[in-house]
């Protein structure tokens, strides 16, 4: 079994992982600071830009599941902005956007609860029936187990470079780069997504 951490719109590794394998996504690990599970990675026209949610307590040891998000500052607006002018132009923005927006528009108290339903809603769209195997208790990994909690290589391009190159929003000015939120391959293919990250 592969032992997930809960991610905001996690990388296209993390996906391949979840379409591909027996998982659970583990939401009773101890928070960690500054990872996937408040942060994911786009392409915009400058570049690659990290967007952020917001957490309350950040200095507290508590379990992921226990995390709230911050609204005192304007977070939804800025990604809902960074992906209006990222990925306007791609094939699939259009068809989705309002899918996505009132993820940048309601308030949800727990990170957990809102990345879950961002999870589940990215699965619908992309046509995979997936009943999600979640635990809100830490999960005792066993040695045949596929621990990626506290993993780094969910934020590093390299670890996605075996999955397949797509056409990016960009590619005209700037090479491929691999290991991007979700959201880029879902934007520019689609429906194809799942196609693209089964191994």
């Amino acid at each position: 079994m592969t032992i997930l951490p809960i991610t905001y719109l996690g990388n296209t590794a993390w996906w391949s992982h979840l379409l591909n394998e027996e998982c659970i996504i583990d939401i009773g690990e101890n928070w960690i600071k500054q990872s996937a599970r408040n942060r994911c990675e786009i392409q915009t026209p400058n570049g690659v830009a990290t967007l952020s949610v917001n957490v309350c307590g950040r200095g507290e040891r508590i379990a992921t599941r226990d995390v709230r998000i911050d609204y005192s500052k304007r977070w939804q607006h800025q990604h809902l902005h960074a992906l209006l002018s990222s990925y306007k132009k791609s094939p699939y923005y259009d068809h989705y956007a309002e899918v996505f927006e009132p993820f940048y528009t309601r308030q949800w108290e727990w990170l957990a609860e809102y990345n879950l339903e961002l999870t589940r809603t990215l699965l619908r769209l992309m046509n995979v029936d997936m009943e999600l195997r979640v635990s809100e208790t830490y999960v005792e990994a066993t040695p045949d187990d596929l621990d990626l909690r506290g993993k780094k290589e969910f934020l590093a391009a390299s670890y996605a470079e075996n999955l397949p190159s797509y056409i990016q929003v960009f590619e005209d000015r700037m090479d491929f780069v691999p290991g991007l939120s979700v959201i880029d391959l879902f934007y520019c293919e689609g429906p194809y997504a799942p196609q693209l990250l089964r191994r």
